[in-house]
């Protein structure tokens, strides 16, 4: 296959092709405004007040024209698929269909749109091209994915979200996170014109792998990885009729490249579009690395333990000097002290009820304190050490004397983390 320009701005649309393109022009240029998710740099920072009035606007949609049972009051967030994101596309696919029919009875001399059709593409490329870089890079350093920490590993497996599941399958490991993010940031082919189709075919199947596990296992990311499928579709759209023959016809068929709008050819502008991308692509891949890269190293499995890491069991709960026996329907004793991030610890009660705690450790003092968030909830206690797989705590639980000692463990303990890579398994070792 070769690359040669298109022969545009010379063959007249249909009706059909100039319709479907002024819809999909509307659609796309508006998601990309709205749903921005981070794209573009600093699109977030312009969006600041248009935002703002969205937070009105959604709503009295969704109360007035969708009547929906429920206001909306809960807006993106960690989750992309909220009321409030439904009703935005909602809005967005009426505005375009509304756009799309006047735009048809005011235009109807027009015989094409590749000047239009261009600048959508370059619109397409580097919102998709950018998003999966950014998420490419998540897996590359592997942050998005963590390692399976101890709340999971002592979690039943029968009370994992379906997202749970994806997550710890997905964190376990730092080869197929290097695998899926080296696939993703293959987007960045979109940002070329000569490499654009062969990137929207990588794409294509990368952000259709996307969509799956979030369909498959409700990540709440649909509407997004959606719209990359669709806008990947659309890019590769041009060549679909000419890969077809190519693969399964055998014959031998030329990939035309979008050619650049005449009045764009000049030196200068040749220039600025130089300029512009090479500050675009560094600040996605440069600065989005280093950025990665900072959160790793802060919050991520690079993060810094802290003092008393570790998974811990209860050997003896001692209650005003009554040693209590390890009874199931036991509300209050604790079977399991998790400490995995800075200032935050998890226990875990003999009923299998677990509970958040913020800590204050002081290891000159060797005391660590539990303060519920939601509650008044607090805990004191001075901790010992008698050896590295020992933890003793001597304090007080609201009015009670409490001593505990617990056996540590550490994630190596574990099957699941321990088992390695086998390349010789004389039987299946499915567990």
């Amino acid at each position: 296959m070769e690359n040669t320009l298109d022969p545009v701005y010379s063959v007249p649309w249909s009706v059909p092709k100039k319709i479907a393109f002024r819809f999909f022009f509307i659609f796309f240029l508006l998601f990309i405004i709205i749903q921005n998710n981070g794209a573009f740099p600093g699109w977030d920072i312009l969006m600041k007040y248009p935002t703002e009035l969205l937070h009105l606007f959604i709503p009295w949609v969704g109360e007035h024209i969708l009547h929906l049972p429920e206001k909306i009051t809960v807006f993106t967030n960690g989750s992309g698929d909220t009321r409030y994101d439904y009703v935005i596309v909602f809005t967005i696919f009426v505005l375009s269909v509304l756009g799309t029919v006047i735009w048809t009875l005011l235009d109807r001399k027009a015989s094409d749109y590749d000047t239009l059709y261009y600048w959508l593409t370059v619109a397409l490329r580097f919102y998709v091209g950018l998003m999966l870089i950014s998420y490419g890079l998540v897996k590359v350093i592997k942050l998005q994915f963590p390692y399976p920490g101890f709340y999971r590993l002592t979690q039943p497996f029968g009370e994992a979200s379906p997202m749970g599941l994806a997550w710890t399958f997905l964190g376990f490991s730092k080869g197929y996170n290097l695998f899926m993010g080296i696939a993703e940031l293959a987007a960045g082919l979109l940002l070329f014109r000569r490499t654009m189709t062969f990137g929207a075919v990588i794409t294509l199947m990368t952000a259709a792998n996307v969509m799956a596990v979030n369909y498959f296992f409700d990540v709440p990311v649909k509407i997004l990885s959606t719209a990359l499928v669709t806008m990947s579709a659309f890019l590769l759209a041009r060549d679909a009729e000419r890969l077809f023959r190519f693969f399964f016809s055998g014959e031998a068929v030329k990939l035309p490249k979008i050619e650049i709008p005449p009045q764009l050819r000049k030196k200068g502008f040749r220039i600025a579009r130089l300029v512009l991308k090479t500050l675009v692509i560094g600040y996605a891949v440069i600065y989005g690395a280093i950025k990665v890269n900072g959160y790793s190293r802060d919050f991520g499995e690079n993060a810094p333990k802290p003092g008393l890491y570790g998974l811990y069991t209860v050997d003896t709960f001692i209650v005003n000097r009554d040693t209590l026996p390890p009874l199931k329907t036991d509300t209050l004793q604790w079977a399991q002290l998790q400490i995995e991030r800075e200032g935050f610890a998890r226990i875990k009660y003999m009923n299998d009820r677990s509970a958040g705690f913020v800590t204050t450790l002081d290891t000159t003092g060797r005391s660590l304190k539990f303060m519920k968030r939601d509650s008044s909830e607090q805990y004191s206690f001075i901790y010992e050490l008698p050896d590295t797989n020992r933890l003793r705590l001597i304090g007080t639980m609201q009015e009670d004397t409490v001593a505990i000692v617990f056996k540590r463990l550490d994630k190596s303990d574990f099957l699941l983390l321990n088992r390695g890579f086998n390349w010789v398994n004389e039987y299946p070792f499915n567990r």
